[in-house]
């Protein structure tokens, strides 16, 4: 067997912090689904209402999600077609950028996201204070 070199220092790093995001996303996904959302749904719920906490009608460019959660632009659209499908958020086009289109929180969102952000607070505390 090889020596542990730096090299072999941070791949074994780099695959516990792998390994430890898999098994946390799989947790959280396993506590949201009584709930009918997964780990990314949550992430862009949070977003949305991190920065309307006061106002649950408030927008967000889709931009601004991608540029925070870990998907590609399609998954992302996916994602936030079964939101609103939902009724958690509602999306509406950028009347200055026709490219450009907005997503709000909706009163059913701001009400399920509040409901299971204990949930996944306490997960992320099980799963990475050990």
């Amino acid at each position: 067997m090889a020596a542990n070199t730096p090299d072999t220092r941070l791949e074994d790093q780099w695959r516990d912090i792998l390994s430890v995001h898999a098994r946390t996303m799989c947790e959280i996904d396993r506590e949201l689904h009584p709930y009918g959302l997964g780990a990314s749904d949550f992430e862009v719920l949070d977003i949305l209402a991190s920065g309307v906490a006061a106002d649950p009608g408030a927008l967000c460019r889709v931009q601004n999600i991608a540029d925070r959660v870990h998907l590609s632009q399609s998954a992302l659209s996916r994602l936030i077609g079964r939101l609103e499908k939902d009724g958690l958020v509602e999306r509406t086009l950028c009347e200055d950028d026709r490219r450009g289109v907005w997503v709000a929180l909706t009163a059913k969102g701001h009400d399920l996201h509040a409901e299971v952000h204990p949930l996944q607070r306490a997960t992320l505390a099980r799963m990475l204070d050990g």
